[in-house]
Formats: C-alpha cells, sequence, structure tokens
C-alpha cells in the first residue's frame, strides 16, 4: 500500500510538473548526457527528471543499453554514438552488423533511436588512420541498417570538432581545412546522398578564451551589442554561434552542396575553469544558456537561413568530475548530480529520490523528490 501511495504520488507530480515546465523545450532543443562521472544519478531517476523538464531528445557518446532501457516507452528521442575505438571495426560488414544487432536492435521497437554518431571529433586526432576509417564506418554501418530495414528510422552521421573549419570569417567565407578537403568532400557526398546531417560542435566560449581583448563578451553570451555585417553579404549578425553555424554552411556550399542540413551536436559554457580559461563562471553559464534558450524559443533561424530553426543539443546535462582536461572540462552542465542547477539557465523541473526498503518492510523515501524551479527569462 505505502509503495503504491508513493509512486502514484511521484506520477500525480510528474504530470503536474511536466505541463508547467518550459514548453521550450519542445521546440527544438536537445541534450547531451555524458557519463564520464563516478557519483551520478541512476538513469530511471534521469528519465523522470527529464520528462518533468520536457526534455524530448537525448544524445549519448555510447549506447548505454541501461539508459536505453530506461527510457523505453517514452517520448525522447536519442542519437546514440559509436566510438573512435569502433571505427576500425566498422569496416568490416560482419563487425557492423553485430554492434547494430547488439547495440540497437534491442532497444529500437520501445525507445525511438532516430540517430547514429559514427565517431566524436575525429579529424581532432593526429591518427589520419582514423581519419581514412571514418566514412568507411558510416557506410557500412548505413549498409547494416539497410540490410536490417532500419534505414528509414535511423540515420547515420558523424560529429565534428569546429576546428575543421579553415576560415570562419566572415560567415560567407566560410571554408574548410586545406589538410581536411579531400576527406570533408567525400562525407559531404555521402550525406547528400542517404539526406543526413552535417554535425558541428561549436563553442564560442573557445573563441573568447582565446582571445578576450578582440572578441566581446556580450557577442559570444547573446547579450545586446553592435555585432558585425558581413561584406560579402551585408548579413548583420548579433552573435558568434550563429556566425559559425553560417561559417559551415559557407563551407559546405563551397564544396558544392545546398541540400544538407547543418546541426549542432554540442555547445554550451562552463560555469568553471582555470585561471586562464577567461570567462568561465557560472554568470556567464546562465546568461549563454537563458539567451540561447530564447532563441530556440523564438524558433530563430541564422541569418543566411532565417526560416531554418537551428537543430541544437546542448552540452551537457550533469557536471562530470571525472572527465580529463582542464578544469573547465568537468563543469559544463546544467544540473549538479544531486539535480539541482549549476545556474539559472531558465529551467525547471525535479529529480525524484531513491526509494528503499528498510528491515521492517516498510517504505522509506529519502529525498523523495528534489524540486527546483527556475523561471524563465
Amino acid at each position: 500500500m505505502a509503495t503504491c501511495f508513493v509512486l502514484s504520488r511521484l506520477l500525480f507530480l510528474l504530470l503536474t510538473l511536466s505541463d508547467s515546465a518550459v514548453r521550450v523545450l519542445g521546440a527544438g532543443l536537445g541534450i547531451n548526457y555524458g557519463q564520464i562521472a563516478n557519483n551520478l544519478p541512476s538513469p530511471s531517476r534521469v528519465a523522470v527528471m527529464l520528462q518533468s523538464l520536457n526534455v524530448s531528445r537525448l544524445k549519448l557518446y555510447d549506447a548505454d543499453p541501461n539508459v536505453l532501457l530506461a527510457f523505453s516507452n517514452s517520448n525522447v528521442e536519442f542519437i546514440i554514438g559509436l566510438g573512435n575505438e569502433y571505427l576500425q571495426d566498422m569496416t568490416d560488414p560482419i563487425k557492423a552488423q553485430n554492434w547494430v544487432q547488439q547495440h540497437l536492435q534491442p532497444h529500437i521497437t520501445q525507445t525511438k533511436i532516430t540517430c547514429i554518431t559514427v565517431g566524436n571529433e575525429v579529424f581532432m586526432s593526429n591518427d589520419t588512420r582514423l581519419w581514412s576509417n571514418l566514412l568507411p564506418a558510416m557506410k557500412m554501418v548505413y549498409s547494416t541498417l539497410v540490410n536490417l530495414g532500419l534505414d528509414k528510422q535511423v540515420i547515420v552521421t558523424s560529429a565534428h570538432s569546429f576546428n575543421i573549419i579553415g576560415n570562419s570569417y566572415p560567415p560567407s567565407a566560410g571554408t574548410f581545412r586545406q589538410d581536411l578537403a579531400e576527406y570533408i568532400q567525400a562525407i559531404l557526398n555521402f550525406h547528400s546522398q542517404i539526406k543526413s546531417p552535417f554535425l558541428i560542435n561549436a563553442y564560442p566560449f573557445f573563441a573568447y578564451k582565446d582571445n578576450p581583448n578582440q572578441i566581446s563578451l556580450e557577442y559570444v553570451l547573446f547579450q545586446p551589442n553592435p555585432g558585425m555585417t558581413d561584406p560579402n553579404t551585408n548579413l548583420h549578425y548579433d552573435n558568434m554561434l550563429y556566425a559559425q553555424v553560417d561559417a559551415v554552411y559557407s563551407a559546405i556550399k563551397a564544396m558544392g552542396h545546398t541540400d544538407i542540413e547543418v546541426m549542432i551536436s554540442e555547445t554550451g559554457w562552463p560555469s568553471k575553469g582555470d585561471p586562464d580559461e577567461v570567462g568561465s563562471t557560472p554568470e556567464n553559464a546562465a546568461l549563454y544558456h537563458s539567451n540561447l534558450l530564447n532563441r530556440i524559443q523564438a524558433r530563430q533561424g541564422t541569418p543566411a537561413k532565417p526560416s531554418v530553426p537551428i537543430d541544437i543539443y546542448v552540452f551537457a546535462l550533469f557536471n562530470e568530475n571525472l572527465k580529463p582536461g582542464p578544469t573547465s572540462e568537468k563543469n559544463y552542465g546544467l544540473f549538479y548530480p544531486d539535480g539541482t542547477p549549476v545556474y539559472n539557465s531558465g529551467l525547471q523541473g525535479y529529480l525524484p529520490g531513491i526509494v528503499y526498503y528498510s528491515s521492517a518492510s516498510t517504505i522509506n523515501v529519502s529525498h523523495s523528490l528534489l524540486f527546483f524551479s527556475i523561471h524563465y527569462k
């Protein structure tokens, strides 16, 4: 009886808060769900939390069966990841089929998996073997999906660092790096053939951190600022992220394609960093994300594509305490592992607590519901 009461109460609160949660999140926001940490809540608790936030799209860096199972029979759409360490294997048709049958097929009937990213920021590596294996791996995974009759449900792509752009200013003159031209051209041809998007990880924070004296903080945070006008198109840009997206579109066009969508697979701002990571504060992170959410709510496109709302996945859901690298890498989360917001990003919801039984067979609830309510600006 006690168990039924707790679960019924939890469901009631979930439905109530879902109706009052920020509705912008149905308009195109996705969130990256990284798990390089040893203190994160269980996937089942995260599933309830995200439903209270009305988040309907998640991106993973793997195909964690625990996560996919926790979100079964939900409305959440997943991008699952196939790590760089698998690229060599994925050029083999048997190994590619085994991966899809083991990691995708068991879940796809109950969990909405819509995309596989084959590799992540491959061209950031100096290993040219990875570069050479990327497209063959993408093609083999796609062929496997075709053979299994899943190619209409699941698209194939890869996520790239903005580092692949050789020139981004002005946006209309965007080009890919010359040393990558051969690889990128072939990848774009494949995207055009199978009608899948080109994913880019775009972080205005990096540009500001590297050159804070020349780049306006207001420009990278979507705050009021004079902006810049592209001399070739007379298009005006009031923020760097949109300029970066249009630079990618220009680079794609320079390679002969106008039929490929650009999706932002990662963007975010750290709330904490090392002394040389200028601008990594909770105040700046709050401004970046709340202003970005406002633009997503307005379904705003870039100056070059004003009628095409940008598809955006924010990085990341939680702070990840085991991530290597500078301090900022551990502090991109919108939330702490206990479910409380790191800063005011404009989201509201709750993280359910842990339900467990005592030796006397009576139910105990530890922090049964952790509420947070951050009003949208």
